[in-house]
């Protein structure tokens, strides 16, 4: 069920009026993401809650209630079952079995019937927002599944069962949990098979980037999402880690990245996608400048945090008072600092932090100089002055420069081929 369903519904009850305003058409703004819930969208009507149809990242939003509409998809218990006996031929594996949130109404049915023979069988359970206070110890809480863990060597002595089909969800699972072996039953096939994403290799692919922010001078942060919460305290964060690193910043909304978008920003050495955590991990392959997710960046740039095997895509981990959040250490004085060398160029670089800016003092101003002789006053802007001495800086206007002609009709067909290809222009 998509959220278009609910608007045509109203047109057919002779809502014309509230069906309009719901539309996605009556308003220029488009949700980065499917799976996130579109709050901008829904603050220019003036809602004061939100209904969600399909699928779900179950990120928390900044402001409004969200109800979860997922959709119910067919899902045949018994081959499902059959599927999991084939891979857990062992009746005490302990096993934690997670699903698509469209399959979660048939989870309870599927537990029946495998629960009276595996005993350490464990069924996560969709949870939609965070629920107060902390997590009990032995539970884990993330991406919208909450299950309890009692096995004595945590959740990395069991296996994890997946009922849904290939795709973000389950990556960002193996990549989160990536001790844990996977398997998978796909509803369309019902046919089990043990994962073969060769988690190793992903995370190999994920650390060469993280080399790759270290060697970045001038990076961009892409904001991917403008409902989750805490993505205006990450954006600081970000900000924050770069000016100490001694590495230039700008922010971009730009939308759902594209390889011809970011194309546009030549300068910028790397990207840093702020967005949930099943569409932080984005493959960069086709892109001009490699993205990378705040956690990559904070291990690139942050000399406390270290690789210990954990990895994190959810953002708000990395937060002040979140499970995975590390102080930025003090600067080390020049005297001090340890030289580093690029694993990619093989030159030196700088691997320390500097000190935090002071607190700005109004008098004097360093942002305004004279101009000419006029007095007249102009902003020093780092990114204007580098726009100067670009050769192209875009189209001119050029007001009152041009003669003012009649419109003439233009060339006709596609750029490979015009129709008036191979003819003298008159």
């Amino acid at each position: 069920m998509k959220g278009e369903v609910s608007v045509k519904n109203l047109e057919r009850k002779k809502c014309p009026e509230l069906a309009h305003r719901l539309s996605p058409s009556s308003h220029n703004v488009q949700p980065h993401n499917s799976c996130c819930v579109d709050e901008v969208a829904a603050e220019h009507v003036g809602a004061e809650a939100v209904l969600h149809y399909g699928p779900a990242c179950l990120s928390p939003c900044r402001k409004l209630p969200v109800l979860h509409i997922f959709g119910q998809q067919p899902l045949d218990i018994g081959r499902c079952a059959e599927a999991f006996q084939e891979l857990y031929p062992d009746r005490q594996s302990r096993v934690v079995v997670l699903s698509d949130v469209v399959y979660a109404h048939a989870m309870g049915e599927l537990e029946q019937q495998l629960c009276p023979e595996y005993p350490n069988i464990v069924f996560s359970r969709v949870v939609c927002g965070d629920p107060p206070g902390p997590a009990p110890p032995g539970e884990v809480r993330q991406f919208g599944r909450q299950f309890p863990v009692e096995a004595l060597g945590g959740l990395q002595d069991c296996a994890m069962f997946y009922v849904g089909a290939e795709g973000l969800a389950l990556t960002n699972f193996m990549l989160t949990w990536n001790r844990c072996p996977f398997s998978s039953s796909a509803p369309a096939t019902s046919c089990g098979r043990r994962e073969t994403l060769n988690v190793n290799r992903a995370l190999m692919r994920r650390l060469y980037l993280v080399e790759r922010a270290r060697d970045a001078q001038v990076v961009g942060i892409l904001v991917g999402t403008l409902g989750v919460e805490g993505y205006l305290a990450v954006l600081q964060h970000l900000h924050e880690l770069l000016h100490r690193a001694g590495k230039r910043s700008y922010t971009l909304a730009v939308g759902k990245p594209n390889p011809a978008k970011l194309a546009n920003f030549l300068e910028v050495d790397i990207f840093v996608l702020v967005a949930c955590a099943q569409n932080s991990l984005l493959d960069s392959s086709d892109f001009y400048r490699p993205i990378v997710t705040p956690y990559e960046l904070e291990l690139a740039c942050n000399p406390a945090r270290e690789w210990t095997g954990n990895y994190f895509t959810d953002f708000r981990d990395l937060l002040p008072g979140a499970c995975a959040h590390v102080e930025l250490p003090p600067a080390v004085p020049a005297a001090e600092v340890v030289p580093d060398i690029s694993l990619i160029t093989g030159e030196m670089r700088a691997a320390h932090l500097y000190d935090p800016p002071a607190p700005p003092q109004l008098p004097p101003s360093t942002t305004l100089a004279c101009r000419d002789q006029t007095r007249a006053l102009a902003e020093i802007s780092p990114a204007a002055s580098f726009l100067e001495s670009r050769s192209w800086r875009g189209l001119e206007q050029q007001l009152g420069q041009t003669p003012v002609s009649k419109a003439v009709q233009g060339r006709r067909g596609i750029a490979i081929a015009y129709e008036d290809e191979g003819r003298k222009q008159p």
